[in-house]
């Protein structure tokens, strides 16, 4: 069991954050997961089409990240929100990168409701995990670069478990120890809103949305939700 929760200051700075945890068991990363593969594909035809467009910084929903990652020192147009930096890549490429199931889902999801969505191997997660302001002393290694390790400023949002940093800014890089692989089989997937008054029920489309593509490759699918009003949640 794993328990997430949410620091009492970042959620008196964040009142009105919104993070679903979607956690699937015995999940199957080497078999075809031929929905997720039909969501990408639809989202490339859109765009192709002209017929829909990844949310940019002009849309609330990224403005809200943008404000928030000023909040606490990161300069959002250097280092962008996840959604933010994942919906350029797919209006210039006219496509999503490809890295293996269980994160193309996500992907697919977090951009086509332009929301933050990320993952964690909770086999590799330990202790709780802390969504919290570094202090400074804290380590991280950026995923794909397993012999890096930078330390975030005091002040800055961060991902925590009780070995290191999970995330960076937020939301805006994943760490290298519990990435999500083929071979992952216990994983807890969130999406995030700072605005659940106005897109809480975007949220929950999300989720559900995401749910749908994960259920048929793992044996069970859990929600739950993470706010100032129920601060943590054990998974």
């Amino acid at each position: 069991m794993t328990a997430f929760r949410l620091a009492p200051d970042v959620a008196h700075a964040f009142p009105d954050t919104l993070i679903a945890v979607v956690t699937a068991d015995e999940l199957r990363g080497h078999e075809p997961w031929p929905g997720s593969a039909a969501a990408l594909d639809e989202l490339e035809q859109r765009l192709a089409a002209g017929a829909w467009a990844p949310a940019d910084e002009s849309d609330p929903r990224i403005e809200a990240w943008h404000t928030a990652y000023r909040a606490f020192g990161t300069n959002p147009r250097r280092i962008r929100p996840s959604v933010d930096a994942l919906g350029r890549r797919m209006a210039k490429k006219g496509n999503l990168p490809r890295i293996n199931p269980a994160v193309d889902t996500y992907n697919a999801v977090s951009v086509h409701h332009g929301l933050p969505a990320g993952a964690f191997d909770l086999d590799h997660v330990t202790g709780a995990v802390d969504i919290r302001y570094a202090d400074g002393t804290e380590e991280f290694t950026p995923l794909g670069e397993p012999g890096t390790t930078e330390n975030p400023k005091p002040g800055e949002v961060v991902y925590t478990d009780a070995t290191g940093v999970l995330t960076r800014h937020w939301n805006h890089r994943d760490a290298h120890r519990t990435r999500v692989t083929e071979d992952s089989t216990r994983v807890a997937f969130v999406l995030e809103t700072l605005q659940a008054t106005r897109d809480g029920h975007l949220l929950k489309t999300a989720a559900e949305e995401l749910t749908g593509l994960l259920s048929p490759h793992s044996t069970r699918t859990r929600t739950y939700h993470l706010s100032p009003e129920q601060p943590e949640v054990t998974v």
